[in-house]
């Protein structure tokens, strides 16, 4: 009994995710910010959605830190943080 082996001509070409996986902080520049997040996960037994606020201001520092290239600029927005934008704004006294 033969297999017959199909080999195709076309390859597989890989390709980075869309976002997920972003360069090592080598220089610790956010470190600060990491750990408060790290640090609001164990008191909320691990419950991510306690911790936005944490995670947004990482993020943020990740963006602003376009020297080190730790992550590319991406509105908040689309990283998930929309509504805590609006509570954000909300939270501003109006300048009438």
């Amino acid at each position: 009994m033969s297999t017959a082996m199909n080999f195709s001509s076309k390859t597989f070409t890989p390709r980075p995710p869309d976002k997920g996986a972003f360069p090592l902080d080598h220089f610790g520049e956010c470190s600060a910010f990491k750990e408060q997040f790290m640090e609001c996960l164990r008191h909320s037994g691990y419950e991510s959605a306690a911790c936005r606020q944490r995670a947004m201001a990482y993020l943020e520092c990740r963006m602003d830190r376009r020297v080190a290239q730790l992550m590319a600029n991406e509105p908040l927005e689309k990283l998930g943080f929309k509504d805590l934008i609006k509570e954000k704004s909300d939270e501003k006294p109006d300048k009438s």
